[in-house]
Parts: C-alpha cells; sequence; structure tokens
C-alpha cells in the first residue's frame, strides 16, 4: 500500500515539473517575441519627425537654422522710400514691394526686377530719362547688382560677358543676350553706334548707355 502510494506521489510530481518546465518554456518564448515587437534588442530608429519641419532628421542632427535676412536700402520713385529687411533670396521686385511699390513717374525697365538681392544693396528706381545711380552694393557683373553701370568703368562691348551687361541700365538679360549675337552675327562692334544696330535698343536707351560702353 505504501509502495503505491508512493509511486502516485512520484508521478503526481513529474506531471506537475514538466507543466512548470512548458510554462516556463513558454514566458521565455512570449517575452522574446514581445521584445521583438517594441523595437528592443538593440535596435534604434533611422529618423524622427520634427514637429514643426515635417520632414525626417537623422538623431543627433542638428536643428535647421532660420533663413537669413538681407537688409537693403530703397530710394527714388518708390511711395516709401527708405532701408527695408527681407527674407534671403528676396529680388529687387520684392523691395519695390516692400517701399509701396513704385510711383506713376518710375521708369521701371530701367531695373531687372527679377535679380536676386544682396545684403547691404541700395536699390535706386528713376524716372524716364534718368541715369540711375550707381549699385552701392556689387562692382560690375557682381551677383545682387541692380542693374546699374560703375561709374568711369566702361564696359567693352567686344569683351563684355552676358552678366557685365546686365550691368548697364535699361539692360536685362534678354537685351543682353542679344548684343552677345549681334556681336558673334557681325564678328564686332566697330563703333559705339552699331548698338543701334541691336534690336530692342532705341534712341532713349542708347543715350543712356554711350557713355558707359567703349568698343576697343
Amino acid at each position: 500500500m505504501a509502495l503505491a502510494d508512493s509511486a502516485r506521489a512520484g508521478a503526481r510530481w513529474r506531471v506537475g515539473l514538466g507543466a512548470a518546465i512548458v510554462l516556463l518554456v513558454l514566458g521565455v518564448a512570449v517575452a522574446v517575441i514581445a521584445g521583438l515587437a517594441t523595437g528592443h534588442g538593440g535596435a534604434h530608429p533611422v529618423a524622427e519627425l520634427t514637429p514643426n519641419a515635417g520632414a525626417a532628421v537623422t538623431p543627433g542632427t542638428p536643428a535647421p537654422t532660420a533663413a537669413a535676412s538681407v537688409v537693403v536700402h530703397v530710394l527714388g520713385q518708390v511711395n516709401r522710400p527708405g532701408v527695408y529687411e527681407l527674407p534671403a533670396g528676396a529680388r529687387v521686385i520684392d523691395a519695390v514691394g516692400a517701399a509701396g511699390g513704385f510711383t506713376p513717374a518710375a521708369d521701371q525697365s530701367a531695373l531687372n526686377l527679377a535679380q536676386v538681392l544682396g545684403d547691404g544693396e541700395q536699390v535706386a528706381v528713376p524716372k524716364p530719362g534718368d541715369a540711375p545711380p550707381p549699385s552701392a552694393a556689387a562692382p560690375p557683373g557682381a551677383a545682387g547688382s541692380t542693374g546699374t553701370a560703375q561709374p568711369g568703368a566702361k564696359i567693352d562691348l567686344n569683351a563684355a560677358t552676358l552678366e557685365q551687361l546686365e550691368t548697364l541700365p535699361r539692360v536685362g538679360p534678354a537685351l543682353a543676350q542679344r548684343i552677345l549675337d549681334w556681336r558673334s552675327q557681325n564678328g564686332r562692334f566697330a563703333s559705339v553706334d552699331d548698338l543701334k544696330n541691336v534690336s530692342g535698343i532705341g534712341d532713349k536707351t542708347f543715350a543712356q548707355l554711350q557713355d558707359l560702353v567703349v568698343v576697343r
């Protein structure tokens, strides 16, 4: 009788041990699966979305800095001449808009309204027939020029680049390209008067250009 009771007790112990082992194995498996699902175990996010910028940024990358600005002086035929701060990349037309727009007397064709402004630049809006004052910000051909030539530095029509020609009053990118095209088709400018043969240069424009250019 004692042997039978002992055998039954041993059987129950083995069953209990087996069940405990099964539960332990299941618990380890659940923990591993949960760790993989939550991203633990050495994995790191590739990118995080900044709440304002709306763009992915790799962790540790410095936050983007705010855009710089430029300060320009607008004068002449605008409604509110003065000094204005504009976002970097602003163009001449933006400076004119900040100054209240053109007056009825403004000669809008004297400026390249699409040119990008440089910090400290002066935008002078003339009346028709006025020779715009030289830009205080950049030499001939430099980025950000408002389309005026520097005094005493005449531009050689037979050697000028597109950018140099654009610094002349009333000469924008299209007219500058026509001047270069005429030079290519005719070999060279024999005299300053040959400018009159370029499409788009009438007597009024020629009168403003003739003292600013030279033929060598």
